[in-house]
């Protein structure tokens, strides 16, 4: 079979930086080739290639022509279409026409046909299983929904290929078990699909072959059912990683936080506990109401009844302020548009909660603080070039580690919040993730996972508990939960 996609000695270099070394790669019609590696390995940069972004030097044919692609929207024009992991939506557009933006259908006046466009915009949703209203704003979505909107927004393209950067990042089982459903639908299409995870299960359960990269370099590419987790970690992280998760016994202590009948427009009596040294997850489908909860507790997001509690004193609504004071820190679930500062650096990013803590009649003691940063940075193994770098050019999971440097830097911190801990980010770093969390519950912080991933929530949290439609339907100790009650008490 002839290839959509055939790239031949590709090489791509940045200044002090050799991004890509000598990679050829290949994608067949009606398959999914999985691409795999750790953040830095080079993958974005193939993409990019692919997607008109970049230029290169090597060989790129397109259905057994060569094509050099000059800008994005002549690879979209031959049918490549791209959802990336940081998704590029206009939030203050409807989702129809983010999904049909500079392809609006045109009446015979000049004028956007609005009529056709709802009902186009409606079929698409319908094939990615997304029941919402067309005309509802994206910024009005959850992280999770958008991504649905980046994968109409694709379908509706009828594209030849379509390049999938972790597309199930946000989604819950049920809405993965959706996209594998489409994926299929695309592949008897006869459309090629390389897709990027660094969810191992997903790989071997979806793709077809699999391409692992490492430090710019292509490591092999294989048939997936050659292929085993451990070795596709293997060639990832070039070593074997024996234990992803950490197996201490925890040690807990009196109760830190306690909420009780928490409700706003989105959560309906929300009532539960976390004690000193004790990790506690939230599980649920999207939109179940995990990262509503998170919002409300910090003080984000209002309460219209309930109280919050920390050491058994109430803390007010609505006052994120309040919430940092008394010692709750928040990660959020979108880290490039609510965790990150992207153009400030690594040091910046660290103290900017912290900065009134560490300064007298408005002078900050700015060696006092760059001290701690360079021990929280070290704590946490950030890979940076130094304290100045723009957050913006670090690694996904390095990201996340000067996320959680923000709280850790202060001093009075006993609950962490963290809404999706390892979306988008590599084995290795998911790794390194879990051992910070576990070393800091074992330290006697009290912790809170928000996630979508069930294997993190079954290894890392003492107890779960499951949210369905804004409400807590049920609770289990580790020892007792599994997959299959987890799913039970989130759909029924």
């Amino acid at each position: 079979m002839d290839s959509i996609i055939e790239v031949k000695n590709i090489h791509k270099r940045f200044p002090g930086v050799y991004a890509l070394r000598d990679i050829s790669f290949d994608l067949l019609p009606g398959e999914v080739h999985a691409l795999m590696g750790e953040n830095g390995a080079g993958k974005s940069t193939l993409i990019k290639i692919l997607a008109g972004v970049y230029d290169f030097e090597g060989e790129y044919l397109f259905e057994g022509k060569k094509v050099d692609f000059k800008k994005p929207i002549e690879a979209i024009e031959k049918g490549i279409s791209v959802i990336y992991q940081e998704l590029n939506l206009c939030l203050n557009l409807s989702i129809e026409e983010n999904i049909y933006f500079n392809r609006l259908p045109i009446n015979k006046r000049g004028a956007v046909d609005w009529k056709t466009l709802h009902i186009k915009t409606r079929e698409v949703l319908q094939e990615v299983g997304f029941d919402v209203d067309p005309k509802i704003k994206v910024g009005q979505l959850s992280t999770a929904q958008q991504q649905l909107v980046e994968i109409a927004k694709a379908v509706s393209c009828n594209a030849r290929v379509i390049i999938m950067d972790e597309p199930t990042s946000a989604l819950s089982p049920k809405e993965i078990d959706n996209l594998f459903v489409i994926i299929q639908k695309l592949k008897n299409k006869g459309v090629g699909i390389l897709y990027v995870s660094h969810k191992l299960d997903e790989i071997i359960s979806i793709s077809d072959r699999v391409t692992v990269f490492r430090d710019g370099q292509k490591i092999g590419t294989d048939l997936t059912k050659n292929m085993s987790i451990d070795r596709l970690i293997s060639m990832m992280v070039g070593r074997v990683v024996e234990d992803m998760y950490p197996k201490n016994p925890p040690v807990f202590g009196d109760n830190v936080l306690e909420v009780d009948d928490l409700q706003n427009d989105k959560l309906k009596n929300i009532s539960f506990y976390v004690r000193k040294g004790e990790i506690v997850g939230f599980s649920g489908l999207m939109g179940a109401g995990r990262t509503e909860l998170a919002k409300a507790i910090f003080g984000f997001d209002d309460r219209k009844k309930g109280t919050v509690k920390i050491e058994g004193k109430i803390i007010k609504p609505h006052a994120t302020w309040e919430a940092k004071s008394r010692g709750i820190g928040y990660v959020p679930e979108d880290r490039k548009n609510e965790g990150i500062f992207g153009l400030l650096s690594v040091n910046k990013n660290i103290t900017i909660a912290c900065e009134s803590e560490n300064a007298f009649w408005g002078h900050i003691f700015r060696k006092k603080l760059n001290s701690k940063v360079e021990k929280i940075v070290n704590s946490l193994q950030v890979k940076t070039p130094s304290l100045d770098q723009l957050v913006e050019k670090l690694s996904g999971g390095n990201q996340q580690k000067v996320v959680l440097g923000r709280w850790l830097i202060k001093e009075n911190i006993k609950v962490l919040i963290i809404d999706e801990p390892t979306r988008g980010i590599d084995v290795g770093a998911k790794t390194e993730i879990y051992t910070i969390l576990d070393k800091l519950a074992h330290e006697g912080m009290a912790i809170i996972i928000m996630s979508s991933e069930l294997p993190e929530i079954l290894s890392m949290c003492d107890r779960i508990y499951v949210m369905k439609e804004g409400r807590i339907s049920g609770e289990f100790l580790r020892e007792e939960a599994t997959q299959e009650k987890l799913l039970e008490k989130s759909i029924i």
